[in-house]
């Protein structure tokens, strides 16, 4: 099966929509379990992939934050939509040429640390309302579980 498309990665919290995908609600996961053994079904596997790529992007995100100023300079955006994509990009260009430098692994440090005091709690979740879009995008998620369970499986 093959899923063209970009989506975006969202926490219990907001609605799953187009382009939106989110988590299982009340599917338990928990990265160190896995380390010992692997996840039970394929909805428990999609939350911790959906979990560890979420990580990442985080994480990438608050070193860059702390390295480059441009990015959190103010609430008010200063430049249009297309000028901040290329800042962005440019941001993570030199971020890469840099940890060939300095790694800094007290900022890497102190992102994991910050990170890690503002996980959200699952309790937090926000009700939100069946409509069609939702189950459109629901379904997705179910046949992306499936493939992933699939290949997993399969020990792709």
């Amino acid at each position: 099966m093959d899923f063209v498309g970009k989506f975006y990665l969202g926490d219990v919290g907001f609605m799953l929509k187009h382009e939106l995908i989110i988590l299982y609600r009340g599917v338990r996961y928990h990265l160190k379990e896995y380390a010992r053994r692997g996840p039970e079904n394929e909805k428990k596997l999609f939350n911790l992939h959906h979990a560890s790529l979420k990580n990442v992007i985080e994480r990438s995100f608050e070193v860059l934050k702390k390295r480059f100023a441009i990015i959190t300079s103010g609430t008010e955006l200063h430049y249009d939509f297309e000028t901040m994509t290329e800042i962005v990009l440019a941001c993570f260009i030199l971020h890469n040429i840099l940890m060939g430098v300095d790694p800094g692994p007290h900022l890497i440090a102190q992102v994991d640390r910050e990170l890690q005091d503002n996980n959200p709690k699952e309790d937090e979740i926000v009700r939100h309302e069946q409509d069609e879009d939702y189950r459109r995008r629901s379904m997705l998620r179910d046949e992306i579980a499936t493939q992933i369970w699939a290949d997993y499986q399969l020990g792709l």
